[in-house]
C-alpha cells in the first residue's frame, strides 16, 4: 500500500471527514496510516510537538490515525490575509506571501516541497490517506495544481470523489467533475462516495446506478448524515457548524430571554477569523449555547462575548467599529458583562496596536479598544509554541501562533499569559478552553458574576474524550456504510 487521494466535488463536501474516519478505520485494521494534505488554505491551524504549524484538520486526522503530527502531513499552508494575498507556511514555518496573480503560476517551488513531504511519508508508513483541496474540476488552476489531480498523476495515485448530497445537485457535481477532467486525469478516478445523506436510500439508488453507467465509476458507499460529528473546519463554509450537546449552535441571534440555567455565548465572525475552533470546547459543554454572529444585538444579548483570533487584526478591528460591535464591547465592559479576547481578539482590546514592520496590516499604529492595559507590537518573527501553566491553581495548556507581542503596562489580574480587568479577559493562548477543569471553573465564575444558575457537570466526558468518541463514531459509520475493502485495496 502507498496512497489514496480523497477529493471533493466542492469545498466542504466532506473530504476532511472521510479522511479522518478512514484514518481511524485503517488503524483499527492494524495499518500504519498517516494523513496528508499537500496544500491547505485555512486560518485554522495548530502547533505540532516539534514547533511546526499545520492545518487543524490534519492535526485531528493524525489523532485519528494514532500518530504524532508533523509538518510533512501539511507541508504547504496558505493563510489568507486579504482577498488577494495569502501568507505562506512551508513545512511549518513562515515562507513569505502569495499574491492572487501568482496563485496559478508561482507554485512550482511549493509543489516540490509538498511532493517531497509525501514521499517522506510514503517511505515510512504503510498507507498515506491524502486529502484534496477545493475540487479537481477547477480546471482554471490545473496547470499549477499539486494537491488534486497533479498530485495523483505525479504519484500514480487513485482518486475517490466525495460529493455532498445535502446541498443538492450531488449527481450533477460528480458527473460534472468527471466530465471536466481530461482523459489522463479521468483515468485516475477510481470511484465516488456520497456524503451527508438522510432519507430513503432506495430513492437515490437509480440515480447512482445511472451515474455509474455514464461514468464507469463505482459508488463506494453512501454516508449518512452524522449530527453528532464535528470537525475542525478549514474554510468559511464550515464556520458556524459548531453543535452543542443540548442544542445546535446557530449562526444567527441570541434571544434576550435566557433559558433557565444556561450560558449564552456569542462569537464574533470576523471577516478574517482565525482559529475559530477555540470555542469548540465551549460549544460541547452542557448548558452552554454558542452563536456565531456579526449582529450587534446578538453580541449585546449574550452572557459571554468572544472576540476570537484574526489573521488581519487591525483590518478586522476597523470592521468591528464599522459594524457597531466595538461600541457593544465597550458598553458591555462598562456594565460589568463578560468579554473574552483570544489572540487577535485580545490584541483588539489593547490600548495601542503597532505594526511598524508591516507584518500584517500595513498600518504603522492604530488605537485599540482601550479595555485592557496592553500595548501590542507586531514582530517579524512568528511565535509558535505549546505553553502550559495554571490559573488559580488549575493546570491549563494551549498553543500560540502569532506575530503580535502583548505587553501588559498597567494594573491587571494575570490570566494565562494575558490579563484581566473587571469583566474583560484576554490571552494569546489558543486551545486553553479544551482543558476541562479550567474551562468549567472559568464558566462557573462567569455564571456566578452574572447571577446565572449554571454549574458544570463533572461526570460528563471531557472535551478530549468526546472528540475521541466522535472519531470512533465516524469510523463506525465508515465501516457500516462504505466499501472499506475496496477503498483500502485501491492504494497500491
Amino acid at each position: 500500500m502507498t496512497g489514496l487521494l480523497i477529493a471533493g466535488t466542492s469545498s466542504d463536501a466532506g473530504k476532511s471527514l472521510v479522511v479522518t474516519g478512514l484514518c481511524r478505520a485503517a488503524r483499527r485494521r492494524g495499518l500504519d496510516v498517516v494523513p496528508y494534505k499537500a496544500q491547505n488554505m485555512s486560518n485554522n491551524s495548530m502547533v505540532c510537538p516539534d514547533g511546526s504549524e499545520i492545518g487543524r484538520a490534519q492535526y485531528l486526522q493524525a489523532a485519528a490515525a494514532g500518530v504524532r503530527p508533523t509538518s510533512a502531513m501539511n507541508p504547504v499552508l496558505l493563510k489568507p490575509g486579504t482577498d488577494r494575498r495569502s501568507f505562506i507556511v512551508v513545512r511549518g514555518r513562515p515562507d513569505g506571501v502569495l499574491e492572487a496573480g501568482e496563485y496559478a503560476t508561482g507554485r512550482r517551488r511549493l509543489a516540490e516541497q509538498a511532493w517531497g513531504a509525501y514521499r517522506e511519508l510514503a517511505d515510512a508508513h504503510d498507507l498515506v490517506l491524502c486529502e484534496g483541496a477545493g475540487s479537481p474540476a477547477e480546471i482554471n488552476l490545473r496547470a499549477g495544481d499539486y494537491v488534486n489531480m497533479g498530485l495523483a498523476r505525479e504519484m500514480d495515485m487513485p482518486v475517490v470523489l466525495v460529493g455532498d448530497v445535502d446541498r443538492g445537485g450531488v449527481l450533477a457535481s460528480v458527473y460534472g467533475t468527471w466530465a471536466l477532467l481530461d482523459d489522463a486525469d479521468r483515468r485516475m478516478l477510481a470511484g465516488y462516495v456520497i456524503n451527508k445523506f438522510r432519507g430513503d436510500l432506495e430513492i437515490l439508488r437509480p440515480g447512482l446506478d445511472e451515474l455509474t453507467r455514464r461514468t464507469g465509476l463505482p459508488c463506494l458507499g453512501v454516508l449518512s448524515w452524522l449530527p453528532d460529528v464535528w470537525l475542525d473546519g478549514e474554510d468559511s463554509l464550515a464556520l458556524g457548524g459548531w453543535p452543542t450537546h443540548d442544542a445546535a449552535a446557530s449562526q444567527g441571534s441570541v434571544s434576550p430571554d435566557r433559558p433557565s440555567g444556561r450560558i449564552r455565548v456569542a462569537v464574533v465572525a470576523f471577516p478574517r477569523i482565525s482559529n475559530a475552533t477555540d470555542v469548540d470546547a465551549l460549544a460541547q459543554e452542557a448548558g452552554v449555547d454558542v452563536a456565531v454572529t456579526h449582529d450587534p444585538a446578538t453580541c449585546a444579548a449574550a452572557d459571554v462575548l468572544v472576540l476570537p483570533g484574526s489573521r488581519s487584526t487591525v483590518d478586522d478591528l476597523v470592521w468591528l467599529r464599522e459594524r457597531g460591535i466595538a461600541d457593544v464591547v465597550v458598553h458591555r465592559a462598562r456594565e460589568g458583562r463578560t468579554v473574552l479576547g483570544i489572540c487577535g481578539g485580545y490584541q483588539m482590546l489593547a490600548e495601542h496596536i503597532r505594526d511598524r514592520a508591516d507584518v500584517e496590516s500595513g498600518e504603522v499604529e492604530a488605537p485599540g479598544l482601550g479595555l485592557l492595559p496592553v500595548e501590542v507590537s507586531f514582530q517579524a518573527d512568528k511565535t509558535l509554541a505549546l505553553p502550559s501553566g495554571s490559573w488559580r491553581g488549575i493546570p491549563v495548556g494551549g498553543y500560540e501562533i502569532h506575530h503580535g507581542r502583548c505587553d501588559v503596562v498597567g494594573d491587571a489580574e494575570p490570566f494565562l499569559d494575558g490579563c484581566r480587568r473587571g469583566p474583560v479577559w484576554g490571552t494569546m493562548w489558543h486551545g486553553a478552553f479544551e482543558s476541562d477543569e479550567f474551562r468549567r471553573a472559568w464558566l462557573a465564575g462567569v455564571a456566578d458574576d452574572q447571577g446565572i444558575g449554571w454549574s458544570p457537570q463533572p461526570d460528563r466526558p471531557g472535551f478530549a474524550a468526546r472528540r475521541e468518541l466522535m472519531i470512533d463514531r465516524l469510523a463506525d459509520a465508515m465501516a457500516a456504510e462504505l466499501d472499506l475493502d475496496t477503498l483500502f485495496g485501491l492504494a497500491r
